[in-house]
């Protein structure tokens, strides 16, 4: 069984940094890509960054150049550092997996716990 988790979130004031980690659990899968996606009160979920195994990166405009991703393929960790933070980055983030699972050859799509992250003015 696959899980994800989370940590990293919390209370920082504009133009602080924060560095968000999540950890794949679970060996019998080969992973297509990690990302990080997120959720303010109201608003429909928005994909942050992403990273595939391959080690290609991908943004939405509105964090380029201040955010950015890594991953650790041995650990299966992905990381989210983000810089410059501005309080329209406030929501929850979550860490996302799209994975085949060697047993069954189906594509798979975890999500984690979610963080809460708040950006003060």
């Amino acid at each position: 069984q696959v899980q994800l988790v989370e940590s990293g979130g919390g209370l920082v004031q504009a133009g602080g940094s924060l560095k968000l980690s999540c950890a794949a659990s679970g060996s019998s899968f080969s992973t297509i890509a990690m990302g990080w996606s997120r959720q303010a009160p109201g608003k429909q979920r928005e994909l942050v960054a992403s990273v595939t195994s391959g080690g290609s990166t991908n943004y939405a405009d509105s964090v380029k150049g201040r955010f950015t991703i890594s991953s650790d393929n041995v650990r299966k960790t992905v990381y989210l550092q983000m810089d410059s933070m501005r309080p329209e980055d406030t929501g929850t983030y979550y860490c996302n997996l799209k994975l085949i699972d060697w047993g069954t050859a189906r594509h798979s799509e975890l999500w984690g716990q979610g963080t809460l992250v708040t950006v003060s003015s």
